[in-house]
């Protein structure tokens, strides 16, 4: 944008020459029209124009595209206003006659970062799409993925807090891959199901002679885990020892391997879960240390329970049917209206871990393509008979024969997988030997 025809004609035939593909404007007015008809990658512009000035028609540009870069070219007699529209979000300024190929690198740069900044918001904007496809777009949720956003960019240690099945290790994995460690390991390790005595050397690691057994050196996860992320799952489990060692490990950024004396450098981002209210268990003084929980609670992240957020309950149910109908190889058409009525009824004392079974087992059990109630009102408790109603010993729900319907479940497994033990038992999410052992018991051959 200039008024002087001479001074645009020289610079667009300059710009064409270099891979730019230039468009002119004389005036403010005319610019906008351009802009918004275009919709250029950079903007040249010149603050002394008549009618609308640079500055106001700088005001204007970036009413329309805040990212926009705009480059202003301006006298020597002028830097002052250039400055003040820098403070109004201008990109940069040349100073007339500019030196034309340092006017090239800075709009070249102007436009790379126009495209750079275009790129990350879209990649923001799929990765929150994702994030609410997977977590959910219930109000509830709309906080745990901005917190999710929030905290990946940073390198906090973070505590994950909700019920069995809410999504806790899923949450720390997204954080994990949208960090800047996304390169390097991601370690999950549940200290509940780790021995006491040896939860200190899987953490840290020993030496070959450390104890009797040690016959080689082993890495433990905190060294496993370097550069990258440490999940330290049902933490609320740890003795006062390990939490002690863990302490030292997370504030002196090192470890100490059992037999050695020589400690070793870790850089290792820790995210703890529980599926208790931790911050409570360190006020009453319950066996979790004050200090650990504000070393590792750098920033909290709390899941609520499907119970609070049945607005998901539709969409997930969804999305867990296509999931079983592809896994299953069995077309798969929807869940009726009684019920995803069922479904949106019932507390999920699993969340959404205990949904997902349901209706992986719903499809399983489905002749038509379509999940009914019949396919899925045995896999969820009865609703207690509502409080006051008049009834007698033949009014409340229907007693279950529980292991009629785990016959059939089977038996149903098995038909679909044509005999495959090992494929059934996948589906129904237990063991081979579980399998086996259930089979024999139902005489099921």
């Amino acid at each position: 944008m200039d008024d002087n025809k001479t001074v645009r004609q020289a610079v667009s035939r300059d710009l064409g020459d270099r891979g730019f593909f230039p468009i002119e404007a004389s005036d403010g007015k005319k610019a906008l029209e351009i802009f918004q008809k275009e919709r250029p990658d950079s903007v040249l512009l010149d603050l002394q124009m008549p009618g609308m000035g640079g500055i106001e028609t700088l005001q204007k540009f970036k009413e329309i595209d805040p990212d926009i870069p705009i480059v202003i070219v301006t006298g020597h007699g002028d830097i002052p206003t250039a400055v003040e529209a820098i403070k109004l979000g201008a990109y940069e300024f040349v100073v007339k006659p500019p030196d034309f190929d340092r006017l090239i690198l800075t709009l070249r740069r102007a436009v790379e970062k126009y495209e750079l900044d275009r790129k990350i918001k879209m990649l923001s904007s799929d990765v929150r799409t994702s994030l609410e496809y997977l977590l959910g777009k219930g109000d509830a949720m709309k906080k745990v993925i901005q917190d999710v956003h929030r905290i990946s960019h940073s390198d906090f240690s973070l505590v994950i807090q909700g019920e069995t099945g809410t999504g806790k290790s899923f949450v720390a994995r997204t954080i994990h891959n949208l960090s800047k460690r996304a390169n390097c390991p991601f370690v999950s390790v549940d200290i509940g199901s780790i021995p006491e005595t040896l939860i200190e050397s899987e953490l840290f690691g020993y030496e070959k002679g450390a104890f009797t057994g040690a016959e080689k050196k082993k890495k433990g996860f905190f060294e496993i885990a370097d550069r990258g992320t440490l999940v330290i799952d049902e933490m609320q489990n740890m003795s006062p020892y390990v939490q002690s060692k863990l302490l030292m490990a997370a504030e002196e950024k090192n470890i100490i391997p059992l037999g050695s004396t020589c400690p070793i450098k870790t850089d290792v981002r820790i995210i703890g879960a529980t599926n208790t209210d931790i911050l409570k268990s360190v006020k009453e003084e319950k066996g979790f240390r004050e200090d650990l929980f504000y070393r590792l609670g750098e920033f909290m992240i709390f899941l609520p329970p499907l119970r609070e957020r049945r607005e998901d309950i539709p969409a997930f149910a969804d999305k867990f049917l296509m999931e079983a109908a592809e896994d299953l190889n069995k077309p798969m058409h929807s869940i009726s209206e009684a019920a995803m009525n069922l479904l949106e009824e019932y507390s999920w004392p699993g969340n959404i871990r205990e949904l997902k079974n349901v209706v992986r087992r719903a499809v399983l059990l489905s002749d038509d393509g379509i999940v009914k109630p019949g396919n899925i009102e045995f896999l969820i408790k009865y609703k207690e008979p509502r409080t006051g109603a008049a009834h007698s010993a033949f009014d409340g729900p229907p007693v279950l024969d529980l292991k009629k319907i785990e016959e059939l479940t089977i038996k149903k497994a098995l038909e679909v997988t044509k005999g495959n033990k090992s494929k059934a038992a996948a589906l129904l999410n237990i063991s081979y030997v579980t399998l086996f052992k259930k089979i024999k018991d139902y005489s099921i051959y």
